[in-house]
């Protein structure tokens, strides 16, 4: 079993910045492709980042690419997320999971098999 804790979210202003982490504990995640995904109120959630177990390759929504990297730390078993120009509609609760080795191409909350528990991220305009 794999636990997931997110933290970094909070009140950020349009234009900032902010950076999540997602720790694992339980098993190291060095064998897991490792997703970031976000869901509004009454919406589905819906992917935002992803990067392959072996840490050279990644992915990302077009509505954050040029503006978020996500990196993984395997000494920490840590995964983060940072986001550079925080829009208003980049106000959701973000959710971290640990997926499948090799199948984060496909953006897909199926392909997840653990998930945090989110961390709310709120932008004033």
């Amino acid at each position: 079993q794999v636990q997931l804790v997110e933290s970094g979210g909070g009140l950020v202003q349009a234009g900032g910045s902010l950076r999540l982490s997602c720790a694992a504990s339980g098993r190291t995640i060095s064998s897991y492709d490792m997703g970031w995904f976000r869901q509004a109120p009454g919406k589905e959630r819906e992917f935002v980042a992803a990067i392959l177990w072996s840490g050279d390759i990644t992915y990302f929504a077009d509505f954050v690419k040029g503006r978020s990297t996500i990196s993984r730390d395997h000494a920490k078993n840590t995964v983060y997320l940072q986001m550079d120009s925080v829009k208003p509609e980049d106000a959701a609760v973000y959710y971290c999971g640990a997926g499948r080795k090799g199948t984060s191409w496909s953006q897909q909350v199926s392909t997840y098999d653990y998930w945090g528990q989110g961390t709310q991220v709120t932008v004033s305009s």
